[in-house]
């Protein structure tokens, strides 16, 4: 046992971990990560440095006495986070299993809490550790109180204390009173900054010798501050000095570390949050022979010999190790024994992140928890190495054959790298970022990283200690191998381990299928269709950007005539000038620097006067040419002549796939400049042709489905026009009489209906008044009850499980849908909705495409899919092959599920992505 007393700032390791991990929730959908940093940097710290006791000082709620002295003293704090609050009386739980001793005192602060046992522990001889990242306990460092930032692993006394501030740890108070602290709303003293504050001190010592010496102090505002602003610096000493006599009752003997957890009680609370490492970590707490206050006994799980890291029981357990295999016999063993595995995880390194031109530095392979192996092929040329074209004729039969499941996170990338250096990856089994989406959609990230540290409580090892960032970033290539191989194992060996939990966690929520059946076998086709990539005109887009120039320079001509002169255009200064003072335009809503000129104050502006509409022109005019004109033909590939972008199945919540360098699911189409963009998407060779096919109206189908509301069943089914037959519907008039502004009226509401619009959103979007929205949408729900009914369905499922569920089980998890129903949707409540209908038509989309990959395969088709936008897929074909193509995709799109109301396809065709002929459906 140490002689060190630990006293925990439990709110500062709380906001610690819950900004620092990603978010995290349990089987119930409820907030999770804070509990579990919490848990485990508690339980580290136990492990690590056997205190004799630990003592957790919590803030009193409520106003306390320092509001008193000064009400406006933490008047900035904003409300604790909404997923946090719910997590703080699990955290107690938490304490009280630990058997931690649990410290408040009614007006006072945590803070105030550990400088009064700071005080008492040091007078019997104990050393003292603070365990905070807040900077007022630096008050109390001294021979022998320490901060321990737990976090960091690192410990501050006086040397560190005088080396970040220049003061002693007895000048701290005398110092914030005179800088201030503007996160506790301390004032301080104008102008005098850290800097400053040291001077000042080094000086003169101390605060009060200060303000008794303004005129000593370097310049004439600042000695003028010290003296009017003295009683404000004798207020913020009150304040920021620690109250070391608190009234608390402290049982130093009773109070040691000694008795054991209470591992049915934390283990139940684990298993009730879904975490999978803890309990082995509170049992091997528990298990050690005598008690955890006894000396000896009060030890860690034994550090693996050859890998370094903050690693949790499960990666510890491991024992983990690497081979490096870097020679002929060695490269024979290893091929036998990996001959032997029917599933391994392989990660690739590489010399960049552009798959069609990176070169494999290395193959890291694992097959057995703790153990990877790694075959260098590219080096420093001191270095002993593999030929990379051996290792990859060796590796083809095995990497090539689908009845070897193949693991890694982010396979697709290693898949096209492959695919490059001529190796078709089969047999992909689990990636354990998709599988992390899949489990939480609204997480903050799914990188290797950050499941590694919530699965293993394992820090990995940053690649920017291997080649650095910036202007001296080196390749993998250049790194010392046997570096690389440490590296590389443990990304495998990471992959490997993390993908068998989220297996589990996958099949015990019911989302196995939805992975193994639809995320998995697109990979490979998502993969394809980034290798082929599609054609760019890239002369076209030089036409078109001379042309907008050309524009451009007119507009910048025409605003300067209608301001009376010249100015820059760009700035937002000079158009302000213009604007609100020259031209004398009404201001509508200001920012930090003054009236703000964005986008929807220069609409509505422009009914006033003609420049902010030109100003309007000129801004959409210059985005379409710097992000499409001119940054397309950059993005082509030298190699293939083609843009290849990427496709991501974990970015979007509602499960549609994003498209990424360059966004291809984003060329606009409402202007009639930005549609031009398209005509420069064209066929990869001569007597090809691109068709593209459309689900129509899938949304609304799917609405149609779910809500089962007869009157739009029958709407669908019949083939009629839904748009018109809604409105005839709730105008009360016959289809045959819609008019164009009735048409455009349901349309929205058909379509905000699934964003849950409100009558204030529908009135702003159409240009009508408040009242008709409302009357409309009522009018709309009274028709269409099944709607209405679905709605508040969808909403109170979520409000039982915490998350909305699509058709094929992808779940979102919500926060906020209220206890009670509205028809006056909120943020959540929206997003509920949204992630059902358009969750459920990305489903669609993406069985569609594994459907028609397999239909163009079977066939032996030279159609290839080049694009996913969204409800439209694009093909390029040879023209003489267009027919049994067309066939084909209408085929398995309307297929690709049985709905209770149709599925239907338009499709057309042409030579570029603009100018299309629609096919009729025959």
């Amino acid at each position: 046992m140490s002689n060190a007393v630990y006293i925990l700032d439990v709110f500062s390791l709380v906001f610690q971990v819950f900004h620092g991990l990603p978010p995290m929730t349990g089987p119930a959908g409820q907030p999770t990560n804070a509990v579990f940093g919490f848990t485990r940097d508690v339980l580290k710290l136990l492990r690590d440095h056997h205190p004799s006791h630990l003592f957790c000082a919590m803030d009193s709620p409520g106003p306390g006495v320092r509001n008193e002295w000064y009400p406006e003293y933490k008047a900035n704090r904003s409300e604790m986070p909404e997923d946090l609050v719910p997590q703080i009386p699990l955290i107690e739980e938490v304490m009280t299993g630990l058997g931690l001793p649990v410290l408040k005192a009614d007006g006072w602060e945590a803070d105030d809490i550990f400088a009064t046992l700071a005080k008492r522990a040091s007078e019997k001889g104990y050393q003292v550790r603070i365990v905070t990242s807040d900077k007022d306990a630096r008050q109390l460092v001294g021979p022998q109180v320490q901060i321990y930032q737990a976090r960091k692993d690192v410990f501050q006394d006086e040397a560190f204390v005088m080396k970040e501030w220049g003061i002693r740890p007895d000048q701290v108070i005398d110092f914030q009173s005179l800088v201030g602290d503007s996160v506790d709303n301390v004032p301080g003293v104008p102008l005098v900054g850290p800097k400053k504050a040291q001077a000042l001190l080094e000086q003169l010592g101390t605060l009060d010798e200060v303000l008794a010496h303004p005129e000593q102090a370097r310049g004439k505002k600042l000695q003028e501050n010290l003296v009017t602003f003295a009683d404000q610096a004798r207020l913020s000493r009150r304040l920021v000095t620690l109250y070391d006599d608190l009234p608390l009752e402290i049982d130093w003997e009773n109070q040691q570390l000694g008795p054991p957890p209470d591992v049915d009680r934390l283990c139940h609370l684990f298993t009730d949050l879904g975490f999978r490492s803890l309990p082995d970590q509170v049992r091997a707490l528990a298990n050690q022979t005598g008690t955890p206050g006894e000396a000896g006994t009060n030890k860690p799980p034994p550090a693996p010999s050859t890998a370094g890291g903050a690693q949790g029981q499960l990666f510890v357990r491991s024992n983990r190790r690497w081979t490096t295999v870097d020679t002929a016999d060695d490269f024979d063993s290893f091929l036998a024994m990996l001959k032997q595995q029917p599933r391994f995880c392989f990660d690739l390194e590489t010399t960049g992140l552009d798959e069609l031109t990176a070169e494999i530095v290395g193959w890291a392979f694992c097959w057995e928890a703790g153990h990877g192996w790694y075959l260098p092929v590219r080096g420093p040329s001191n270095e002993r190495l593999l030929d990379p074209q051996n290792v990859c004729d060796a590796l083809r039969p095995l990497i090539e054959d689908p009845g070897i499941e193949k693991t890694n996170q982010n396979i697709k990338y290693d898949m096209l790298v492959l695919r490059q250096a001529g190796l078709r990856l089969r047999g992909i089994g689990v990636d354990p970022m998709i599988g992390s989406f899949l489990l939480d959609a609204g997480g903050r990230s799914h990188s290797l990283t950050a499941l590694s540290e919530k699965y293993l409580n394992h820090t990995m090892i940053p690649i920017s200690d291997l080649i650095g960032s910036g202007k001296q970033q080196k390749t993998m290539a250049e790194i010392e191998v046997e570096r690389v191989a440490e590296y590389a194992s443990e990304d495998a060996d990471v992959a490997w381990q993390v993908a068998d939990l989220v297996t589990e966690d996958l099949r015990h929520d019911n989302l196995w299928d939805l992975y193994w059946d639809l995320e998995r076998p697109l990979i490979p086709i998502l993969a394809e269709m980034e290798y082929r990539g599609i054609r760019l005109d890239c002369d076209e887009l030089g036409r078109q950007a001379a042309s907008v120039d050309q524009r451009l320079d007119e507009l910048v001509g025409e605003i300067h005539e209608l301001a009376g002169r010249e100015f820059n255009i760009d700035s937002p200064k000079q158009l302000r000038e213009i604007l609100f003072e020259e031209l004398g335009l009404p201001v509508q809503k200001r920012t930090k620097t003054g009236p703000s000129t964005d986008q929807s104050v220069l609409e509505r502006l422009a009914p006033l006067h003609p420049l902010p509409e030109r100003m309007i022109e000129h801004r959409r005019l210059a985005k379409l040419k710097g992000t499409y004109l001119d940054a397309l033909p950059l993005l082509v590939h030298p190699g293939t002549g083609r843009l290849h972008t990427s496709f991501s199945q974990v970015a979007a919540a509602t499960g549609r796939l994003s498209s990424t360098h360059p966004n291809l699911q984003n060329i606009p189409i409402r202007t009639s400049e930005g549609r031009q963009v398209r005509r420069a998407f064209v066929p990869g060779e001569p007597g090809m042709v691109l068709l593209c096919a459309d689900y129509s109206q899938v949304e609304l189908r799917m609405l149609a489905h779910f809500s089962s509301d007869e009157a739009m069943r029958e709407a669908f089914s019949d083939g009629v026009d839904i748009h018109a037959a809604v409105a005839a519907e709730v105008f009360g008039i016959a289809a045959a009489d819609v008019d164009s502004d009735q048409r455009r009226v349901a349309k929205a509401v058909n379509f905000g209906v699934v964003y849950g619009q409100s009558p204030f959103g529908l009135a702003a979007a159409l240009g009508i008044p408040l009242p008709e929205a409302a009357q409309f949408i009522d009018g709309y729900f009274t028709r269409y009850h099944g709607v209405a009914e679905y709605l508040d369905k969808v909403l109170d499922e979520c409000r039982q499980r915490g998350y909305a569920e699509t058709i094929l089980g992808r779940r979102r998890t919500i926060h906020g849908i209220r206890p009670y129903p509205n028809r006056q949707r909120n943020m959540p409540e929206r997003t509920a909705i949204n992630s059902v209908i358009q969750g459920s038509a990305a489903d669609l989309v993406k069985q569609a495409m594994i459907g028609v990959d397999g239909a163009l395969r079977r066939q032996n088709h030279p159609g290839r899919m080049l694009l996913q936008i969204h409800d439209e897929l694009v093909f390029e074909v040879p023209e003489a092959e267009l027919e049994t193509l067309l066939t084909l995709v209408r085929h398995e799109m309307e297929s690709a599920m049985l709905l209770n109301v149709p599925l239907v396809v338009d499709c057309a065709t042409g030579t570029d992505w603009l100018n299309l002929e629609p096919i009729p459906a025959s």
